[in-house]
């Protein structure tokens, strides 16, 4: 499992006109992407770096300043371009398997006291936001045995 985390004063997705997701105040922004394998383990690693990460102003966390998190999935982390020009998906998860375990990133986040926003799986999203320093980490988890 792999996510982009950036630090954002705000962000949004919105799908065919509507938002679905927002958060208003200075938080994260997570693009979460999964690969075939992925389970409660890596769902766990990437929960709790997201949570914890102390890339908020003057080093501290999500979980330490209350900060929100919008959680949108994205296949096309795992996107494969070592070869010619079109990237190849074949790293990334099938929708059946990924959705469940996003759904389980943003639960663990929540049980975790944040406020989470989300984008719509499998939709045509429009993400908007303002990054904030900018701040832009990459989070893997270990691979799936």
């Amino acid at each position: 499992m792999r996510a982009v985390v950036q630090r954002v004063t705000r962000a949004s997705v919105t799908v065919a006109g509507e938002v679905v997701g927002r958060i208003d105040r200075p938080g994260l922004l997570a693009l979460v992407g999964v690969t075939p394998g992925d389970g409660p383990a890596q769902v766990e690693v990437v929960a709790r770096k997201i949570a914890e990460l102390r890339i908020l102003r003057d080093e501290r966390s999500a979980v330490d300043v209350g900060a929100p998190v919008l959680v949108v999935s994205q296949f096309t982390l795992y996107a494969d371009v070592r070869k010619g020009r079109r990237p190849t998906w074949n790293a990334a998860a099938p929708g059946e398997v990924a959705e469940p375990l996003v759904d389980a990133v943003v639960a663990a986040l929540r049980a975790r006291g944040l406020e989470v926003a989300t984008g719509r799986f499998g939709a045509d999203m429009a993400v908007e936001l303002v990054n904030d320093g900018p701040v832009t980490i990459l989070v893997e988890s270990a691979p799936p045995a």
